[in-house]
Order: C-alpha cells, then structure tokens, then sequence
C-alpha cells in the first residue's frame, strides 16, 4: 500500500509538469512561516506538524500533540518596507483526521500615488497625493488524514485561494491545491509535499480609469487584463531523530527542492528541471531550549575572472518551549540573490489539549 501511495504521488507530478506552462507567479508563497523552519533552512517536510504543517506539508497537520494549534508570525522586510505575517490554526477532528486555516499576508504599504499630482490646469498640487497598499494574500484550508490500513503514514491536501491588490489600480484571482504525505517509522522522519499540483491560475483584472491619461500623456503602454500560472514544485525529504543521553536531543533533516518552470541557478540546472538542496539541525535541551541552522540556496557564482565558485546562505535561529507555548527566532533571508539583507523573524506557536 505504501508503494502504491508513493507511486500514485510522483505519478501525479509527471501529468501536471507535463501540462505545465514556464511562469513564474505567487513568489510569496515561496517564503515560507514559522521562525523555527527557517532557522533550520526550511528543511521540514518530513517532520513538521500542527498548524504550520498546513503552510509546509498538509499531512503533517495530523501529527500535532495535542487537539488545537495556532500560530503566529510577524517579519519586516527592506528595513521595515514590506511586511509579511501568518495567521494559523489546526484542529484535529479525531484520532486519524485535522484541519487546519492558515493565512498569509505580504504587504508593501503607504505607497504615495503620484498619477493626480497634476491638476487639470497643469498646475503641481501635493494636496491630490493620496496613499494605497500592495499585498497578496493567501489563504490555504487544509486537511490531513491517517489511514488505519497503513501505520506510521499520513496524507495531506490544501485548498488555496490566493487574492493580489494593487490599491484601487488592479487585482487578481487565484485558485490552486497542494498534496503531501509524511512517512515516520521510528524516529525516522520522511515526507513529500507537491505545490500548486492541478497549476495555480490567477486572473488579473486592471482598472485603468483613475491613470489611462496619465499614462496616455506620458508614453506608458497600459496593462491589459491577463493570466499568470504557478506551476507545480515538488520538495522531498527525510531526518532522523536523536535522543542524546538525558537532556539533549538532536532532529537532522535534508530536502530537495525541485523546480519546473525553467532554469535556475540551483545544483541542479536545466531547461526542464532545476533542483537545490539544503539541510538542518534543531539542537534541544530538556526540551526547554533549542539551537537551530540550517543551509539552503547553493548557487554558482562567476567572478570576473571567468571563474565559478559554490555559494551557500545559512540560517541560525533559537527557540524557547515551555509548557505548551513556544516562541521562536530566525535569522534568514529570504531573497535568492547572494546580496539580499537577512531579516529578523519571530513566531508563537500555542498547542492546546
């Protein structure tokens, strides 16, 4: 049975990467939530739990501890420019089944509009400055499930709404699914999540009204309503969990990351695929204290002189649990290119009973 389920999972990647189309989209949606994960490099598909599992592996919602989890996130962005933050929560329904909301907001706001600066008589009038914000959105419900006939397995899918505005100038529409699964034999942790499985479609819609002759009168082509599509990613990894001696306990786990929609600087780079690796270790003591890193991001780097060099972005973090709160923090950067800021990450996470 387990075969089976494998077989059907990476059977359903090759039919929709056939039918795929190259286009990047919902980039945020690739950041990732929770300090925690992102202090070990976002290397937890195979382990994760609870209500960030909805974000990182939906079959990993079933394996929380207890009957309720919420979670919270809050990062800054570009010195405080963009802000990004997550809202969760998990309910397992019994002993083999959850659900889980999880929402996710990234936001540039304040942005000045400038396009009515200019009166009607040619006139500058800083009064007609108004200010909108520009977020995505996206909101993922989740359901996890263990099935009876197959012990230690669980199986996972989220239905996501993803909702993009441009102040009162555009927006856009988009549906897609999710699918994972989580196999945890022992103290090994393996699991597999497939993003965007069906391709995810957003529909933008402009409304140009408000600058048609700004942009008529300066030269600017005007936008014209269209589709963007997200493609599937695949991400697949395994960990083990150590217990050493009485108060230390050590979770190691590596994952690959596998793109399609077109080259990449990754480890593995063609037109058809492209994959990265990374790793991450998340050190406790007496289950009070955790150290974490992790590694992610390898990249090649040309110098000037025509060389090429590996490049790799690490991640720390620290995290404190105590009863059944746990709070968390990450320093990591969220950009792909070597020159981005790293950024200050916290979130709570509350496991109820």
């Amino acid at each position: 049975m387990l075969k089976k389920a494998i077989f059907l999972f990476c059977s359903s990647l090759l039919c929709f990467t056939l039918q795929a189309q190259n286009k990047y989209s919902n980039a945020f949606l690739e950041i990732g939530v929770d300090a925690r994960a992102m202090a070990m490099g976002n290397n937890v598909v195979g382990h994760v739990n609870g209500a960030y599992a909805g974000y990182w592996n939906p079959a990993g919602i079933t394996n929380m501890e207890g009957r309720i989890d919420f979670g919270l996130m809050h990062a800054e962005y570009f010195a405080g420019i963009a802000n990004y933050d997550y809202l969760g929560a998990a309910y397992r329904l019994d002993e083999q089944s959850s659900v889980a909301l999880s929402i996710i907001r990234f936001g540039v706001d304040n942005i000045l509009n400038t396009t009515q600066l200019i009166d009607a008589d040619g006139n500058v009038d800083y009064d007609r400055i108004t200010k909108f914000s520009a977020a995505d959105y996206g909101f993922l419900f989740s359901y996890s499930r263990a099935p009876i006939s197959i012990e230690n397995l669980t199986w996972g899918a989220n239905f996501k709404i993803v909702y993009r505005q441009i102040g009162d100038f555009a927006d856009a529409y988009g549906f897609g699914l999710d699918a994972g699964i989580q196999y945890q034999p022992g103290n090994w942790r393996m699991g597999a999540a497939l993003k965007d499985v069906t391709t995810t479609v957003n529909a933008w819609t402009f409304k140009t009204d408000d600058f048609e002759d700004v942009f008529e009168q300066t030269g600017n082509e005007l936008p014209e309503n269209g589709v963007e599509l997200t493609i599937p990613r695949l991400i697949i990894g395994g960990g083990h969990f150590f217990e050493l001696g009485e108060k230390f306990t050590l979770l190691a786990e590596a994952d690959m990351n596998f793109t399609f929609d077109a080259q990449r600087n990754s480890l593995i780079s063609s037109s058809a695929l492209s994959g990265d690796i990374g790793a991450g270790i998340d050190l406790g003591f007496q289950d009070l204290i955790f150290l974490r890193g992790g590694i992610h991001r390898f990249q090649k780097v040309k110098d000037f002189d025509g060389s090429e060099s590996l490049s790799v972005q690490p991640t720390v973090g620290l995290g404190i649990h105590f009863k059944m709160v746990s709070i968390d923090y990450a320093l990591t950067n969220i950009g792909s290119g070597l020159t981005d800021l790293y950024s200050n990450v916290f979130s709570i996470r509350v496991l109820l009973d």
